[in-house]
């Protein structure tokens, strides 16, 4: 083996096939991702029978348009494809003129995968020392016991086909052989799957398997989403699937937008899984073993004191000495030193779009009769919504009721009913949903809101189509479910609270 082809490989570290499909930071993608196939990058015109073989291949079932024409006698197979990407192509999976062979898999799930030197050395620079390095072995079978067999066929497919094929399924896996192989390109399209998939449901997933893959922009976007999604992150089934490691990464997050009691309530479910993980009864005393120091991280004396009292406190985990030493740090005013962090996270900061210069009111504006104010809005960079800004009485203060709602392409993906007060002024008044809700890029959500009250209230003017706030543009277009004359120009819904 040449110094080139070690030199490749010693730049990632093997993982074993459980860490990418069970145990700890595992992913069951069915549940995580949506089921969905990447366009290929490059421009195709490959016909009909071209996917028929490519697909008769990935089953390996050696029936190509060009072994049956071989098959028959026919010498100009070559003949039927105008492009070299065609004939290449054909290749694909394909015993014929393959010069090696790999039993791809773990023992008890290997497939063998013919292959063509030339062409596997064009495209992966560790085939190239593997085939033709200075220590080169002339080898007719080699075995790649840490490499699922669909995700070695899909590098192979993108090294043959120039084509990009993922699923949820087989993309994680994909990504740990395009990087063995260092097939950036795949790797990088790898990544962009897992990015357009990431949500608060398999963010804590990603997060690890990100560091595993020393992927920086994927990690960043994973605590992108885990910090303003942080309590749906956090109970989350895919949470208590990550290792120790991360789960400390998490509980020392700063910037985490949650209370500490769903933090605690969440480590408690991790370490129950962790004790499974390794054959413990899931007992008090085994899960504050498996926590191990990570139990320090929790900020319980930022918990409010009910909170503290009727949860952390009678859970068990604590000892009697931490339990009585916390209940003290509350209530004395000599405190004693506590190992548990006793300064609250910071959170994340709201940001506000405000999408009218000027606002007014009027004798007979602006009135609410069960009708629907609504616009619609598109971001450049994904955001999190967590409220809306509205405006209140024009008419002294008052109380208001509101159902807010966001819809995207007509499916709701938030609602809640709540009240406000406002004080006669011509301010907003935030009202939030239970949790932040994702917006990806270049898509059109729509904001709507039904409120009750008596007063009139005051009603914007002078409205934008277009709003810089931040790094982030907000476009701004009227709405069909609009009923009650909201629009772009004026009217309710001035402000969109967001986290970005």
């Amino acid at each position: 083996m040449s110094h080139t082809f070690s030199a490749a490989l010693a730049r990632l570290t093997p993982v074993p096939l459980a860490a990418v499909r069970s145990g700890p930071g595992a992913i069951m993608a069915a549940e995580l991702f949506p089921t969905k196939k990447l366009v290929p990058s490059a421009s195709v015109s490959s016909t009909t029978s071209i996917q028929q073989y490519q697909q008769q291949n990935l089953t390996n079932n050696n029936t190509t348009t060009a072994s049956a024409a071989t098959a028959q006698g026919c010498c100009n197979w070559q003949g039927l494809y105008p492009t070299i990407r065609e004939r290449n192509s054909v290749m694909f999976n394909n015993e014929m003129m393959a010069d090696v062979h790999f039993v791809v898999g773990p023992p008890g799930g290997t497939q063998r995968v013919p292959g063509h030197k030339y062409v596997l050395a064009v495209g992966s620079s560790v085939f190239h020392a593997m085939f033709y390095g200075e220590l080169a072995e002339d080898q007719d079978e080699i075995r790649i016991p840490d490499v699922e067999p669909p995700s070695f066929l899909a590098m192979l497919k993108y090294i043959y086909c120039d084509e990009i094929d993922l699923c949820a399924d087989t993309v994680l896996a994909t990504l740990y052989a395009a990087k063995k192989y260092i097939v950036p390109h795949l790797a990088r399209a790898c990544v962009n799957f897992l990015e357009t998939s990431l949500s608060a449901k398999n963010a804590c997933v990603l997060l690890s398997q990100s560091c595993l893959f020393e992927e920086p922009d994927l990690t960043q976007r994973c605590w992108e989403v885990i910090d303003a999604q942080a309590e749906l992150a956090l109970r989350s089934e895919g949470f208590c699937d990550i290792d120790s490691q991360t789960l400390e990464s998490i509980l020392r997050r700063e910037t985490l937008n949650a209370k500490e009691m769903v933090v605690f309530e969440a480590a408690l479910n991790w370490a129950e899984a962790e004790c499974q993980r390794q054959d413990l009864s899931p007992t008090i005393e085994n899960k504050r073993l498996v926590l191990g120091k990570a139990i320090y991280l929790i900020r319980i004396p930022t918990m409010a004191l009910e909170d503290f009292a009727n949860g952390a406190a009678q859970s068990g985990v604590l000892t009697l000495n931490e339990t009585n030493d916390i209940f003290l740090w509350y209530t004395a005013a000599k405190k004693p030193d506590l190992l548990f962090c006793t300064k609250p996270r910071k959170g994340l900061s709201p940001q506000r779009c405000h999408r009218f210069q000027s606002c007014a009111y009027r004798s007979n504006q602006w009135r609410y009769r069960g009708r629907c104010d609504s616009i619609q809005f598109a971001v450049d960079k994904r955001v999190f919504i967590a409220g809306f800004g509205l405006y209140g009485s024009s008419c002294g203060s008052a109380e208001y009721s509101a159902k807010i709602e966001l819809k995207r392409q007509g499916v709701p993906m938030a609602q809640r009913i709540i009240k406000y007060f406002s004080d006669g002024s011509s301010s907003t008044f935030p009202v939030w949903f239970e949790y932040p809700v994702q917006i990806e890029p270049d898509t059109f959500y729509t904001a709507s809101v039904v409120l009750d009250g008596n007063e009139l209230s005051y009603f914007g003017q002078e409205g934008m189509t277009e709003v810089q706030c931040g790094k982030v543009t907000f476009q701004f277009q009227c709405s069909s479910d609009s009923t009650n004359g909201t629009g772009v120009q004026g009217g309710q819904i001035p402000e969109l609270i967001f986290y970005a």
